[in-house]
């Protein structure tokens, strides 16, 4: 199977990216659905009551099970990071980073899966390798998930009789499963008592803590779901719920649920839960409960790590950091977009639910004497299209994007003032207005400037915004169930009238939803390889002055390029998924290569893209690595020392009997200039025409030529012809100061002669030593030189594999067999590019540009 065909298998297959989003909707929808049919009896008085009804003792006992909450978090990652990357990261930092990344990503989801991708991009700046901070994050999991058989064991043991699902099997068998359940999480914990062990999972391995380690993240594991629980637990009320341990137990079954929904924090789903769970239909004070739980563990904490942040980056401005207070600013800067998007998805929230419930009576009256009713109408429609629009923009604010800083910050301003002007809203004014200044704050880590979509909007995004937007909906037919629909109440326009008031705005809401949904479907951005776009004149002289032969590809006509500030040499490049690909190193003099590689990177970091390196040499792997960036080698380059070749000697023998043989076929060789390329550039299209057909394949792109009138236009070409007609040819590239020489395109008529390659090149060497050439350059042997022994990386090892099995596609040993008669010198070349997952992006988009094949957007 050909690259290429994978490539369409993968693409055939793109849907099921789309299935989690669909199902964490559906699941959703039927949350807010079994929720309206617990809560239908109820109004928003009753629950307004039954929140000025918590009393201040609990408040402040939910507060303090909060604090006791995240100082257990905070121990998963200090035990973690102690265990597997010891004096990367101090204890200190690793506690903030993991109490502050919770406050976030609790906000946005379930803290486990979202908290994952927010430790990377934390301690990546603190040097720690991707695979360990992936064993960071699974011994985090090792604590949870040890925690719930300890807290389901117990259960078990203490009150077999009131555990779900386990109710029929009987007493003695629920407790002897309790039993087991706590003595294997205690034998696992002796087990690490002897010494350093490692869990293997075919080739993962994940060092596990010590023993000492283990009890102590076991400990924060059951203290942290415990007082979450209790949080809850306190603020239910009395008789509502017997047994604290089934409490927990269903607590983690809700926000289990609540991170298979779509919506941020599993809002609806994990309500619903606990309300079925547990029984506490039409009960305005258990609703009043889980909503003052929202605000004290999910808001407030969050907020204390948007002021805690904000602070850092004031003091980091002001002065210069030393020591810990340095290593915390950094480790704390990956969190500013996130924690910002969090604050503008926040607003949206907001807007949507001030928009969904009724507006104060004697507050419109007194806003109808200044303003008109329509206009009053209009604010009402504009503050929801702000409230949608701010959700959808906080997306780009995650991506360090500047015009979403810029959007979100104009929205949430204008969000104020239609608060005020739709219902003298003042409270909401005043949420809005801080978080805009809050935003300020954070302006100077928004600083790219995306060449994709305007915000980087995703089909999961819009999926968690439709999310959130049914939660406002839901809101608003609670409020309004008592209003009896009839169709006239689209259009009926009166200072009372909220409900057809909300209906239209649910309109506009779902409409801006729908418009950006089909905007993302349609427009998707689909770059191609270019054909004979425009090159820059200052480009010309620097591929003339550049030793290396593979700055002519420059010449193709399809790459950008970025310039050294004194036009004295160039990055070639190109866009492919959401990739800046660089083919090969800087050209130009040598005083600019270094600085044109990190002005590329930060080029590509400032728009929010990957930065590539295809075909770099290995003498400038040390630069690319302090980038950040990891290498992967593709295979070797075969160069042949002209000085020293000769086409004499035992070794030689086949390449001489090619030589003479194509004389007897009456082949002859030469070398035309260019301005006979020009004239006989006919004649060569259907040489290239033949050989294309031949091949049955299509013309590539980016690192290598194709057959192209004015690209051809620029070389010499050799040539080989019978009976007066060219029957092979190939385009020469000349290095400067005859340093190298090499060829680009080579293509014969079919059935001619089966030595017809070997004597081109061997004819071609030898005219190019004669004319005093230092080294012909042959190009590259994919896949060559991989090693493929035990401790190798996964690239190395499956390369290599390739490379011997993978013949049926493509003939790795072939080529490489060819090259090598000629006597060349092999040298490795490699494809750098961003760690992680990132790496399998990439290596999707370098071939899909290559192939010149279109890469849609994610």
């Amino acid at each position: 199977m050909t690259i290429e065909a994978k490539a369409d298998r993968i693409s055939s297959r793109a849907w099921r990216k789309y299935v989690p989003a669909l199902l964490g909707l559906a699941i959703t929808i039927a949350a807010f659905a079994a929720l309206g049919s617990m809560v239908h009896t109820l109004t928003l008085g009753e629950v307004r009551r039954a929140i000025q009804a918590v009393s201040g003792f609990d408040l402040v006992l939910a507060l303090l099970f909060t604090v006791v909450s995240f100082a257990a978090v905070s121990l998963y990652d200090v035990v973690a990071v102690e265990t597997i990357a010891p004096g990367k990261v101090s204890k200190p930092v690793a506690a903030t980073v993991g109490a502050a990344g919770y406050a976030i990503s609790n906000a946005l989801g379930f803290p486990l899966l979202t908290g994952g991708a927010l430790r990377y991009h934390v301690y990546k700046s603190g040097g720690i390798e991707l695979a360990d901070i992936g064993r960071i994050v699974g011994t985090s999991w090792f604590a949870l998930w040890f925690a719930l058989a300890i807290m389901l064991g117990v259960a078990l043991i203490v009150d077999p009789s009131g555990v779900p699902v386990f109710r029929e099997a009987g007493p003695v068998v629920d407790m002897a499963i309790g039993v087991v359940l706590v003595a294997l999480v205690a034998g696992f914990v002796v087990w690490l008592a002897g010494g350093e062990r490692t869990a293997r999972l075919g080739k993962f391995s994940l060092p596990l803590p010590s023993h000492k380690g283990a009890i102590v993240q076991l400990i924060a594991g059951i203290v942290d779901v415990g007082a979450a629980a209790a949080v809850l637990y306190v603020l239910m009320p009395p008789g509502t719920v017997d047994s604290f341990i089934l409490f927990a137990l269903v607590f983690s079954v809700a926000v289990v649920v609540g991170v298979a929904s779509s919506a941020p924090g599993g809002l609806g789903a994990f309500e619903a839960t606990i309300i079925v769970s547990l029984g506490l239909s039409q009960r305005a004070d258990v609703v009043a409960a889980l909503l003052v739980y929202r605000l004290i563990y999910t808001v407030l904490p969050l907020l204390v790590t948007v002021v805690g942040l904000l602070v850092v980056e004031g003091v980091r401005r002001r002065r210069k950091l030393h020591g810990p207070m340095k290593e915390l600013a950094r480790a704390l800067e990956p969190m500013v977009p996130p924690a910002t998007a969090v604050l503008a998805f926040s607003g949206g929230l907001v807007l949507l639910l001030s928009g969904a419930t009724p507006g104060k009576a004697y507050r419109l009256d007194l806003l109808n004497d200044y303003l008109p009713l329509s206009f009053i109408e209009m604010s009402h429609l504009a503050a929801s299209f702000v409230g949608v629009a701010l959700l959808i923009v906080s997306r780009g604010l995650a991506k360090r994007l500047w015009r979403a800083w810029v959007v979100a910050f104009a929205l949430l301003i204008a969000g104020a003032l239609f608060s005020i002007s739709k219902g003298l809203d003042w409270e909401e004014a005043i949420v809005l207005s801080l978080l805009a200044g809050l935003l300020i704050g954070f302006r100077h880590a928004f600083y790219r400037r995306s060449m994709r979509g305007l915000f980087a909007i995703t089909w999961s995004w819009l999926a968690a915004v439709s999310a959130t937007v049914i939660a406002s909906v839901w809101l608003g037919f609670f409020a309004y169930r008592h209003v009896e629909y009839a169709n006239t109440m689209w259009w009926d326009f009166a200072l009372s009238a909220n409900a057809p008031r909300f209906l239209r705005a649910t309109v506009v809401a779902f409409a801006v939803i729908a418009f950006v949904g089909l905007d993302v479907a349609i427009h998707r951005r689909t770059d191609r390889v270019q054909r004979r776009s425009r090159i820059p004149d200052e480009v010309f002289p620097i591929v003339e002055a550049s030793p290396e032969t593979n700055a002519a590809l420059a010449l193709l006509g399809d790459k950008r390029f970025l310039f050294s500030p004194d036009k004295r040499g160039f990055v070639m490049y190109a866009r492919s998924g959401g990739s800046l690909v660089a083919l090969g190193e800087p050209v130009g003099p040598p005083d600019v290569v270094h600085d044109l590689a990190w002005a590329f990177r930060d080029f590509a970091d400032s728009h929010a893209e990957r930065t590539v390196f295809y075909e770099v040499p290995p003498q400038s792997l040390p630069m690319y690595l302090d980038m950040g960036l990891v290498a992967l080698k593709l295979g070797e380059v075969a160069r042949v020392d002209l000085g020293t070749f000769t086409i004499e000697g035992p070794k030689k023998q086949d390449l001489r009997t090619a030589i003479r043989r194509a004389e007897r076929e009456g082949l002859v060789f030469s070398v035309i200039s260019r301005d006979e390329v020009v004239a006989n550039m006919d004649e060569l299209r259907a040489v290239s025409d033949a050989w294309l057909a031949m091949k049955s394949g299509t013309e590539k792109g980016f690192s290598l030529g194709y057959f192209d009138r004015a690209y051809l236009a620029h070389f010499d070409m050799a040539v080989l012809k019978k009976d007066g007609a060219i029957v092979a040819f190939a385009n020469i590239w000349r290095g400067a100061n005859k340093e190298e020489i090499s060829i680009d395109l080579m293509r014969f008529l079919p059935n001619v002669s089966k030595v017809i390659m070997d004597a081109l090149f061997g004819r071609l060497m030898l005219h190019a030593r004669d004319e005093g050439y230092k080294w012909f350059n042959l190009g590259a042997a994919p896949l060559s030189g991989l090693v493929d022994r035990r401790g190798a990386s996964r690239w190395n090892r499956f390369g290599s594999f390739l490379y011997r099995r993978g013949g049926s596609f493509y003939r790795f040993d072939g080529l490489k067999s060819f090259k090598q008669k000629f006597g060349p010198v092999w040298t490795p070349h490699y494809l750098v590019c961003p760690g992680g997952f990132d790496t399998a992006k990439v290596l999707v988009d370098v071939t899909t540009l290559i192939s010149g094949r279109p890469k849609q957007d994610p």
